[in-house]
């Protein structure tokens, strides 16, 4: 008996890409390419017809754009979208708008290979996704974890009661979950890194974007930052970034290296080095996303001390990060996307 093969649509204005995304994606087993559109005039004719599990998407086309098109669909018809764009922008506006997850463009067909794996992981897991067509409701009560007992710090290294680091990671369905925890967070939030799986190039804009939208400072990181108050650091793609002690300050490593947990920046790579290295009190916050990458690490911090967050099952477009990360009991409280600000600033007011 073959399970169910997962049924795409793709919209896209050029026929290049119409058919280099057709051609990628019918080579996997579990992925049956149904139909095409050249536009979204010609996508909003078709859907109702093919009825597919998951789109691909362009950004920028004629007419009108993915991103309105995402805009007055996906209320009525929650189909998961992944985009397909090139270094743009306006990416975020459409993952804002509803889109699942988004795959850069290839610039040549030396990466042509890279981006339909990519694009074929992507898909897979958007037909698993659940679709954010409004927000989640921020009623939702966290939900406490069994205590779990803290290795003591060594003798003379007792943890700074002023000085606080939190650590976040992410994935799938992270980039507007993440904006909805940092918007509400203030001004003087302690130093605080975020690791996002996202492309080259996307994490600077990722971060600018964060700067504008939220109150502290939020940069792309570069190795040798310190972290301080008022910061917040985005890990920049294709780089593994941990945090180092030098005496009593914190800076972070970003460095080429291997892939951890199938991933560079790794949340895992963050969290273990968070648990090794910070001898102040710490903070981690593990968001949705596919697979385990931080679990492992959350769980090594919840064992030094750290306050751990996990996001719950309702508010997270793939519960998988955070499922993995509860199940091995490295999660101290749940909630959702909109109550994990205020679950860390009660936690911070305690440490006062």
């Amino acid at each position: 008996m073959t399970s169910k093969k997962v049924h795409v649509m793709v919209v896209d204005d050029s026929m290049v890409a119409r058919s280099m995304i057709i051609r990628g994606l019918s080579a996997h087993p579990s992925i049956e390419v149904i139909g095409y559109a050249i536009n979204t005039l010609d996508a909003k004719v078709k859907i109702p017809k093919l009825n597919p599990d998951v789109i691909t998407m362009d950004v920028e086309m004629p007419g009108k754009s993915g991103i309105d098109f995402l805009k007055e669909y996906l209320p009525q018809h929650p189909i998961p979208v992944i985009l397909v764009s090139s270094l743009n922008l306006k990416v975020f506006d459409a993952l804002d708008a509803g889109a699942v997850d988004f795959v850069r463009k290839p610039a040549s067909q030396d990466n042509m290979d890279a981006f339909v794996t990519t694009l074929t992981q992507k898909v897979l897991i958007a037909s698993a996704a659940k679709v954010r067509s409004t927000p989640a409701t921020a009623g939702t009560s966290p939900t406490q974890a069994p205590y779990l007992s803290a290795a003591p710090l060594p003798l003379g290294q007792a943890p700074a009661l002023n000085q606080v680091l939190i650590g976040l990671g992410a994935s799938t369905g992270g980039t507007e979950a993440t904006l909805e925890v940092m918007k509400r967070l203030p001004a003087d939030i302690p130093g605080m890194v975020i690791v996002q799986h996202m492309p080259p190039g996307f994490t600077k804009m990722y971060a600018d974007r964060l700067n504008r939208l939220c109150r502290m400072e939020v940069r792309e990181a570069r190795n040798g930052d310190e972290l301080h108050r008022g910061l917040a650091l985005v890990a920049p793609a294709d780089l593994q970034t941990r945090v180092v002690r030098i005496g009593s300050k914190y800076t972070l490593s970003c460095m080429p290296g291997e892939k951890v947990s199938g991933h560079r920046p790794s949340v895992d790579a963050l969290f273990q080095s968070m648990s090794e290295a910070v001898q102040c009190r710490m903070v981690g916050i593990i968001m949705t996303g596919m697979g385990q990458d931080g679990a492992a690490g959350l769980l090594a911090m919840r064992k030094k001390g750290a306050y751990t967050i996990g996001q719950d099952k309702e508010s997270s477009v793939v519960y998988g990060m955070p499922a993995v990360a509860h199940e091995i009991g490295a999660v101290c409280v749940q909630a959702s996307c909109e109550n994990i600000a205020g679950v860390l600033i009660r936690h911070l007011k305690l440490l006062r």
